[in-house]
């Protein structure tokens, strides 16, 4: 499969889950309208899927660089964290906003969200993997 393929492939597929499990979250959580927390899952997913693309570039341009080839679990946990980290840094403050909540509130809801997700990250781009073979990026 060509790289953008797969990545695109990836991607729409991870955030379609997504946004299934955090909208229902937000809205229990901030005792927010189901309809209006689905919106805003719908578009912290948009954000998350073009930071998912853009990272994903990034990581494996940096990936075929590696002497070592293959994703180790530590390299996994890297691109794990790496990802979550930095949506956490792009979608604090839209959820505040959005929640009318405190930053700090909103932070404290995406660390839950982050700890679901980081394993989410792994598991699924394992699973992927699996299902696709690894990228060219890692044979």
């Amino acid at each position: 499969m060509h790289p953008r393929s797969r990545r695109i492939l990836q991607a729409v597929s991870y955030e379609g889950v997504a946004i299934l499990f955090v909208g229902p979250v937000l809205a229990w959580m901030f005792d927010h309208p189901v309809a209006s927390a689905f919106a805003l899952s719908a578009i912290m997913s948009t954000i998350a899927l073009a930071w998912n693309y853009l990272f994903n570039t990034l990581f494996e341009r940096w990936e075929t660089r590696q002497t070592a080839k293959g994703r180790s679990l530590r390299r996994r946990l890297a691109h794990g964290l790496g990802f979550e980290g930095g949506l956490l840094l792009l979608l604090v403050p839209l959820m505040a906003y959005w929640l009318e909540t405190t930053l700090l509130n909103a932070f404290l809801a995406d660390l839950g969200i982050f700890a679901f997700f980081f394993l989410y990250t792994i598991g699924f781009t394992w699973t992927f993997d699996r299902m696709l073979g690894l990228p060219q990026s890692a044979t």
